[in-house]
């Protein structure tokens, strides 16, 4: 991986006035880019207009590793990592699970969990997958496939005998439409669920957004059996390129408090030994 080289157009402008000469100098060392991966729809995420934190992260890698930063476009369903970051076209994915097998995975960037969403005016106050409320309640959960059991989510809910009180929504969604898979917070505020069950960035974003208010608590514990519901989310890389790796996780570390900014301004809740809910 070469490393790469950009400045900003107002900087370069004012150089160029400053110092011609000088301008020719630094121009001849940005040849080189830095190629992420990213989904063009997927607010809080990433969307073609590098609106989402994802995009911010990845401004900031950029600018602390002096290079362009170029995006490679691709809606993140199945095969998205295999066409991107495997095949060799692209450089890096930020926000993948820190332990990922298609990838050599940095230090994570932060570590967030499934959360329960529901309408503040419902006062359900659920913190549990085993709350005595659950039976009566319509429950919307992430799907992946077709099976209904894909996320965790879906297969605790399954394991309790609910599914006649799940309804799906597909974490791919109508492409047609704007961030699709925000469609499972719509559900919850229009009352079509009266409790969904969704990961945790996803729901902060659209939370704080809502025009009515929602309450979002994580799920509690973390682990149930085998299944997880909290994650740490790391940067990807190509596998064979710890240079790269190395230097990011440096980044990551000096800038700690940047990044940890730019989460709480899209409200990604955040768990760890302590829980952080996010600010409604």
């Amino acid at each position: 991986m070469k490393n790469c080289c950009l400045t900003s157009l107002t900087r370069a402008a004012f150089l160029f006035v400053c110092c011609a000469g000088f301008v020719t100098s630094v121009a001849a060392q940005q040849s080189h880019v830095l190629r992420v991966a990213a989904d063009p729809n997927n607010l809080p995420f990433s969307n073609q207009r590098k609106e989402g934190f994802e995009n911010k992260i990845a401004e900031l890698l950029a600018r602390e590793l002096n290079c362009k930063l170029e995006y490679h476009w691709h809606a993140q369903r199945r095969g998205f990592f295999r066409e991107t970051l495997k095949s060799g076209d692209v450089d890096l994915v930020v926000g993948v699970p820190a332990h990922f097998d298609m990838a050599l995975t940095t230090a994570p960037i932060y570590r967030s969990s499934f959360v329960f969403v529901a309408r503040a005016d419902r006062q359900l106050h659920i913190t549990s997958l085993d709350d005595v409320q659950l039976p009566k309640l319509k429950i919307g959960v992430q799907l992946i496939g077709n099976d209904g059991v894909d996320t965790p989510p879906a297969q605790a809910v399954a394991a309790r005998g609910l599914v006649q009180n799940v309804r799906g929504y597909t974490l791919y969604g109508d492409y047609t439409r704007e961030n699709p898979p925000a469609q499972i917070m719509d559900a919850v505020v229009q009352g079509d669920v009266d409790l969904a069950i969704v990961w945790g960035p996803l729901a902060g974003f659209y939370a704080k957004r809502s025009r009515v208010a929602l309450e979002i608590v994580p799920v509690q514990p973390q682990k149930d059996h085998a299944l997880y519901f909290a994650f740490d989310i790391a940067i990807g890389v190509q596998k064979q390129n710890r240079a790269l790796k190395d230097k990011i996780d440096n980044v990551l570390a000096a800038h700690h408090d940047e990044i940890e900014s730019i989460l709480d301004a899209y409200n990604v809740p955040r768990v760890g030994v302590a829980s952080k809910r996010a600010s409604l």
